[in-house]
């Protein structure tokens, strides 16, 4: 009986911890246009977060990057903000999730083509 108590008070603390984890995700949601994104700059906190993005409009599969300012070559992706799949016209995809720290990022995609446009993290 004490076993059972014990294993039914640590599956309960289990299934609290990992809910706090998934409630520590944000998702940040972008939508691509032809041409650009619609939201041309970010603030965020520092934590984790799951890009969602969105193609409306354009006739071609989009993606997405994030890279740190100024270091924009592919070597200085942040691989995990990459989509899951490209995001084909009216469709969405989500990033892996992405532990930002502060500093200074840019977002962009290079199918579309976008500018880069500018993530601060405070």
């Amino acid at each position: 009986m004490k076993k059972n108590i014990l294993g039914l008070l640590f599956i309960f603390m289990l299934g609290g911890f990992i809910n706090t984890l998934a409630a520590q995700t944000n998702t940040v949601h972008l939508e691509q246009t032809e041409g650009e994104f619609t939201i041309q700059s970010l603030t965020l906190e520092e934590g984790t977060y799951v890009f969602e993005i969105e193609n409306n409009g354009v006739d071609h599969e989009v993606g997405f990057v994030l890279a740190p300012k100024g270091m924009t070559d592919e070597a200085h992706h942040i691989k995990e903000a990459y989509v899951k799949e490209t995001v084909k016209e009216g469709k969405t995809s989500m990033t892996s999730e992405v532990t930002l720290k502060k500093g200074e990022y840019v977002y962009f995609c290079p199918l579309n083509p976008t500018p880069q446009y500018t993530l601060i993290v405070k």
